[in-house]
């Protein structure tokens, strides 16, 4: 049987009956936050106009990646996800993002 689900590297279907997706991303410890190389930036591409605070370069497992970014949210007082390896923040929150991972102890730019 072959399988059809889709994953991370594009893979969507394959007729190798022995085929298995990688697992590594599971399998990804969190660093401590003193060693993450975290990225902020502002984006509107893809948002019908529309400014969002992007930060990227989180480096852990998915868990922590949605508790990192529901206090950041909380921090900020507004909506957003985390998904990807990616936190997002609507609006322009680059300032409070910045000052509240710095005071965290993570290393931003």
């Amino acid at each position: 049987m072959s399988k059809k689900k889709a994953d991370n590297n594009g893979y969507v279907y394959s007729t190798d009956p022995s085929f298995q997706f990688d697992q590594e991303q599971e399998n990804q410890v969190t660093l401590p936050p003193a060693q993450q190389q975290l990225r902020i930036r502002l984006e509107t591409k893809h948002r019908g106009g529309k400014a969002v605070t992007l930060i990227t370069g989180f480096t852990g497992t998915a868990e922590d990646l949605d508790d990192l970014g529901r206090k950041l949210r909380n921090a900020c007082g507004t909506g957003g996800s985390a998904k990807d390896g990616e936190i997002i923040v609507q609006g322009d929150q680059r300032q409070k993002v910045l000052q509240w991972l710095v005071k965290g102890g993570y290393k931003a730019k």
